[in-house]
C-alpha cells in the first residue's frame, strides 16, 4: 500500500473509534508518557495544537503548564517549514495555514530549535523504527533533519505496522508510545 492508501485507511479507522474508546486510548497514551523518563527529564516541550482525529494535546499542554515546564508549538510557513514560539495560554493562539490553531507572533517568544528537549511529533501511521506517515506537508521531516535532542510520538497499536514505504527524506521519531508498549 502507497503512503496515501495507508494515511486513508488510519485516518478512517482512528474516526471510527467511539468517543469513549478515544478518550480511553488518550488517557492511556498519556499516562505513558507523563510517566516516562523523556517526559520528566524535559523542561521545554514541543507539542502541536491537536485537530480532529488526532490524539489530544490540550491535556499534555495543560499537564506541562502544571508542571513548570515550557510549552511550545509551531507555527507552519508557507515554505514547509515550522517555528515554534513558547505559549503560556491557549489564548496566544490563532487560526494559521490549513486553520490549525498556531502561535501568534506578536503574543509569544520564538524558540530555538535545540532548545526544545522533548518534542512530540504528531503522525497518523508508524513502523517500529520510528518512521512515520504524517499528514503530507513534510514539515516534521524538515524540521527533524537537524533536530539534536529527544522526540516521541503517541499512537495507537493499530497505527504501528511491520513495514512502511520510506523515502529518502522521511526522518524517524527516536520513540513511539502505544497503549499496549511496556516502556
Amino acid at each position: 500500500m502507497n503512503k496515501t492508501e495507508l494515511r486513508k485507511r488510519t485516518i478512517a479507522k482512528l474516526k471510527s473509534l467511539s468517543k469513549d474508546k478515544k478518550l480511553e486510548i488518550e488517557q492511556q497514551l498519556r499516562n505513558k508518557l507523563l510517566d516516562s523518563d523523556l517526559w520528566k527529564k524535559a523542561k521545554t516541550i514541543g507539542i502541536t495544537i491537536s485537530q480532529g482525529c488526532e490524539w489530544d494535546t490540550k491535556p499534555i499542554i495543560e499537564k506541562a503548564w502544571d508542571e513548570g515546564k515550557a510549552v511550545c508549538v509551531p507555527k507552519c510557513l508557507p515554505n514547509r517549514e515550522m517555528v515554534f514560539y513558547r505559549i503560556h495560554h491557549f489564548h496566544q493562539l490563532e487560526k494559521g495555514l490549513y486553520d490549525i490553531p498556531e502561535p501568534s507572533p506578536g503574543k509569544t517568544i520564538k524558540v530555538k530549535k535545540y532548545d526544545i528537549d522533548l518534542l512530540i511529533v504528531p503522525g497518523v501511521v508508524f513502523d517500529p523504527n520510528g518512521y512515520r506517515i504524517g499528514f503530507g506537508g513534510g514539515y516534521y521531516d524538515r524540521f527533524l533533519v537537524d533536530f539534536p535532542n529527544e522526540s516521541i510520538s503517541l499512537a495507537s497499536h493499530f497505527q504501528v505496522i511491520q513495514r512502511l514505504p520510506i523515502d529518502s527524506h522521511d526522518l524517524p521519531v527516536k520513540y513511539i508510545v502505544t497503549e499496549t508498549n511496556k516502556e
